[in-house]
């Protein structure tokens, strides 16, 4: 049975695309290149910002591309939480996990500087029992460490935890972790991305669907 759910952030829990490529369009407007609709880059959105940028801006050299970079998380920091909104169905989820009593966490590579505001905004930083971010741990995601030590946090066993996520990356932190594994069909990874996941991992289309998944038995130790 499951007793905890660990979740990545942007694509799982908060859908971030419009602030983020509003951060994209904001340095493709510098060098006066139009606007890009936020549907053609959304699948981009989980692979961070210089996943963006090269999805987003002309091909560029290291130098470039690390100044495109500082300037992204400058604007972003500012904005990241404007049009940013949990998906339908998150918030319904959290109140019925609290109340079954099941903790939960999040686990993003984001870096704490942009994480927790974002999670304060979103109101919550006081009812997540753990929040791991890019820079909390020596590795990230899919490295298992970020999600072990979320675990750890909780105090509850990998083998009884759920790791949910819209990024391959998710899936295989989760995996190598120990944990049950669930991929968010209703989040930003591409039709590519899905076909990648495998084995016993579960597909939801909707963030509620992880209610039914709470009596997944725990993994063999």
């Amino acid at each position: 049975m499951i007793k905890a759910v660990l979740f990545d952030l942007d694509g799982t829990l908060l859908d971030s695309a419009p602030d983020l490529i509003a951060t994209l369009n904001h340095l493709r407007a510098g060098m006066d290149l139009a606007a890009m609709p936020v549907d053609d880059l959304r699948h981009f959105v989980s692979r961070g910002a210089i996943g963006l940028i090269k999805a987003g801006m002309p091909p560029c050299d290291d130098e470039t591309l690390s100044h495109w970079r500082a300037s992204f998380l400058a604007h972003y920091e500012e904005n990241s939480f404007i049009h940013s909104r949990p998906f339908d169905g998150v918030e319904l989820l959290l109140s019925e996990l609290a109340g079954r009593d099941i903790p939960w966490g999040i686990v993003t590579n984001k870096m704490e500087y942009l994480s927790f505001p974002i999670i304060e905004k979103a109101g919550w930083r006081s009812s997540a029992a753990a929040v791991v971010c890019g820079d909390t741990v020596a590795n990230n995601k899919p490295h298992p460490e970020p999600v072990l030590a979320a675990c750890k946090i909780i105090g509850v066993a990998p083998e009884d935890t759920l790791m949910v996520g819209d990024d391959i990356r998710d899936i295989e932190a989760g995996r190598r972790a120990g944990t049950r594994t669930a991929f968010a069909l209703y989040g930003y990874a591409d039709s590519e991305s899905q076909s990648d996941i495998i084995g016993d991992t579960a597909l939801i289309n909707a963030p509620q669907e992880v209610v039914d998944l709470l009596q997944l038995p725990g993994l063999a130790t």
